[in-house]
């Protein structure tokens, strides 16, 4: 066998944007969903550079119809002059290299966020067109480039009175695997900049659709709060708003606590979501840890009680909003998920934590009830720590950590399994002797579901209904699951098609979002859709699965000779029923649940199944039109 040659001519030397289309996903994360999303929020940062830096107070983003992006803000426009060191306009240099931009000039942003510079660079690379027009100096500039090349010279094509950039661009069908942009996707992002920079306008408009979205918000963070809290019991009027600046790092927090049991801390640098939090996090943890327990060890209100309040205790019920802009924010990744700069943590905690301890003397109702929920919290998490190690123990001893009722599969690799959460006894069994069992696995639910949005993580543990779908997917739960150790692919919920099957659908989902979320998060859970009737003429059988299918199948197979069973659940369907129909890969319908917007979907969760009545009749009422009734 001959050693292959390394010679000088294996080296590759990627000129310009080659090396981006080359290795998309060093620079956007992945050629996914994500990824292509991730090119409309490169463009749109390059605006909101402009509103921090004073010159911008608008920003439309636009779906076309036939699936480009344009996004147009009214800033200062992209300078158009020759660029002296390159002898191209200024334009071009920002579009086709990388790390150009005036985001390295100090002088230009004091603050951006962005890729470090090479956002809209990137944008131009991996789309198949990309124009770009800007208003300045009284005259419109247009410019286009296929695949990151230029196609033409900067040419002006108009006048004008105002100033501004339009970029338009179709991502390149070569590189990424779906061209589709979802409305609510980009929703998340725009509102988050929206409230991260109030007063700013950014509109949202789908052409496709005509669905539009106007997001502006005079509060900024203290308003984002009370959105993420709006159909919530609040514990505190008004959100706790705290501010500061020191070494340089500029910060703000805005904290409200409501009566249900969930955190829900969102953390931004330079208007980038850390999704992994960061120094500026863990700073906000430690001084409200710290300033509460200086509360209630001040204040004597522990007295008998066997455990202290710890961080997790103190943050139970919690809403809050940590925002920190820094001239050079350091990452981890190039996606930044996380913020590393040692010197924000300190700036954030020392100050955080003096403005608690003055807003605890100020408000002492206010504090109190904020540490009393801190202390009820340790008691859960004693309770919760009990029924773990019962969880864990019953685990053991039972049928090799199974639980009883679950039929399991015989394929040992989880990639390759799913799991049937199924909606009784009747139906479970059918559903067992009907599967594959090779890579189906059956787990028949009974009794009243817990409803998880009103309960503490230890009534979660203790519950025999939610116990055996911990033990059975192996990955536990809350701040200990591990979507590593999950036993099957997909999860699949198989509930009756009536208002009842419906209703347990939701609780589940509600348990999975607010306990197992990378479940949902990453595409794991599936909803089946069994059919409501069964239309028989001679040997023809035709299964359909709302009322109006039923109508169109009865008039293609004629009114004489036909035998209509309707399905009032799952129970009266036989093993073969249930294989044709719901269970067999090549022929059921599976309902795949994703959260395109997480905000959206937790607002929705707390309607549904929270303490409040009014905003579920209100949705209710809204949405009548489109209930299907079971009659």
């Amino acid at each position: 066998m001959t050693t292959p040659k390394y010679t000088s001519s294996n080296i590759k030397v990627l000129k310009g944007l080659e090396a981006v289309r080359k290795r998309p996903a060093m620079y956007i994360g992945g050629t996914t969903e994500r990824g292509l999303h991730h090119l409309v929020y490169e463009v749109v940062d390059n605006s909101i550079d402009e509103a921090l830096a004073g010159f911008c107070d608008e920003i439309i983003v636009k779906i076309l119809e036939d699936g480009r992006i344009s996004v147009e803000d009214n800033g200062r426009g992209i300078p158009v002059e020759m660029h002296e060191g390159e002898k191209i306009p200024a334009v071009e240099v920002v579009m086709t290299v990388l790390h150009a931009g005036g985001k390295f000039d100090s002088d230009t942003y004091k603050v951006s966020g962005g890729l470090h510079g090479v956002g809209v660079s990137v944008v131009n690379a991996l789309s198949a067109r990309l124009d770009v027009e800007i208003c300045k100096n009284g005259n419109v500039y247009h410019q286009y480039y296929e695949k990151g090349t230029p196609k033409k010279k900067l040419e002006i094509i108009g006048t004008s009175t105002n100033t501004g950039t339009k970029v338009t661009f179709m991502p390149d069908g070569e590189i990424f695997e779906t061209l589709e942009f979802s409305f609510d996707y980009l929703s998340t992002r725009l509102r988050e900049l929206a409230f991260l920079n109030k007063g700013i306008k950014i509109i949202l408009h789908d052409e496709r659709t005509g669905n539009e979205h106007n997001f502006q918000y005079e509060g900024g963070i203290k308003s984002f709060v009370k959105y993420l809290n709006e159909n919530k019991k609040v514990t505190t009027e008004e959100p706790i708003y705290i501010h500061g600046n020191r070494d340089d790092v500029e910060f703000e927090v805005a904290i409200q606590y409501n009566e249900g049991y969930q955190e829900n801390i969102s953390s931004f640098a330079n208007n980038i979501h850390t999704i992994e939090g960061g120094t500026h996090l863990s700073g906000f943890k430690s001084a409200l840890t710290r300033a509460v327990n200086n509360y209630i060890k001040q204040n004597n209100l522990l007295k008998n009680e066997k455990v202290s309040p710890g961080g997790s205790d103190i943050r139970e019920g919690i809403t809050a909003v940590i925002s920190v802009k820094l001239s050079e924010p350091q990452f981890e990744g190039q996606t930044k998920t996380k913020l590393q700069n040692s010197e924000v943590e300190g700036a954030v905690n020392s100050i955080v934590y003096e403005k608690l301890i003055d807003f605890m003397e100020e408000n002492p109702n206010e504090a109190k009830n904020i540490s009393l929920k801190a202390i009820l919290g340790a008691r859960s998490r004693e309770a919760a720590r009990k029924a773990r190690e019962l969880t864990r123990r019953k685990s053991v001893l039972e049928s090799g950590s199974l639980p009883g009722k679950l039929a399991d599969c015989s394929i040992q690799d989880p990639s390759q399994t799913e799991v049937f959460l199924v909606e009784g006894d009747s139906a479970g069994g059918s559903a067992k002797m009907g599967r594959d069992r090779t890579f189906q696995a059956i787990l028949p639910l009974w009794g009243k579901m817990l409803n998880t949005e009103k309960a503490r993580i230890d009534k979660v543990l203790n519950n025999d209904k939610i116990q055996p779908v911990i033990l059975a997917l192996g990955a536990g739960i809350d701040d200990e699951f591990d979507i590593s150790k999950l036993r099957y692919n997909k999860v699949i919920i198989m509930a009756d098609a009536d208002v009842d099957g419906q209703h347990i659908a939701t609780l589940l989902l509600t348990f999975f979002f607010r306990y197992m979320r990378p479940l949902v998060e990453q595409g794991h859970i599936y909803i089946a859709k069994p059919p409501l009737f069964l239309i028989q003429k001679g040997r023809t059988k035709r299964y359909v699965y709302t009322m109006e299918e039923r109508n169109e199948v009865m008039k293609e197979m004629g009114s004489t000779g036909l035998h209509v069973q309707r399905y009032k659940g799952l129970g009266e369907m036989n093993p073969d029923q249930l294989w044709d129909t719901t269970l067999d890969p090549e022929r059921r319908i599976l309902t795949s649940v994703r959260i395109d917007d997480a905000i959206e979907a937790d607002r929705m969760f707390t309607v549904l199944m929270g303490d409040d009545v009014v905003p579920r009749r209100e949705f209710i009422e809204a949405n009548a039109k489109y209930a299907q009734l079971d009659v």
